[in-house]
């Protein structure tokens, strides 16, 4: 075994995750960005429109085709906000929690076949791990 960077071992096990992804967010009709966007909204919606983008480090010039998308699909809805009539809240839709919960089991069951060889206890450090790195320690992040 090497002494990879975290960095070099980060970006494999992305790009291994993403690939493995890929058919499952194929299989219920999403992208990534899609799925990215509607797991967002599923932890709490959104206040605005430029606050999605910065909350998912999106180009805020592409997120409105984003959003086209997947209010067209009936995942989400824009509506204005009663305080700032130029905001739009965004939040998800019956169907769009309901396709998010079927998307993210599916996602967890491929995770699980994945890291079959860890335990309980590993499992729990590596993703306490990865969220130390993602959120730069953060507690609750």
């Amino acid at each position: 075994m090497t002494d990879e960077d975290l960095g070099e071992l980060c970006a494999r096990a992305t790009r291994r995750l993403a690939k493995d992804e890929q058919p499952l967010l194929d299989e219920h009709g999403v992208s990534m960005w899609q799925y990215i966007t509607l797991s967002a909204l599923a932890r709490e919606p959104a206040r605005s429109q430029l606050e999605l983008a910065r909350a998912i480090r999106y180009d805020k010039t592409r997120l409105i085709a984003l959003l086209d998308e997947l209010e067209a699909a009936g995942l989400i809805s824009r509506r204005p906000d009663p305080e700032d009539r130029r905001a739009r809240l965004v939040s998800l839709t019956p169907e769009g929690t309901q396709r998010h919960t079927a998307i993210r089991h599916a996602i967890r069951a491929m995770e699980d076949r994945i890291l079959a060889d860890l335990g309980p206890a590993a499992r729990g450090l590596l993703r306490s791990g990865l969220r130390h790195l993602a959120y730069g320690g953060v507690a609750g992040s």
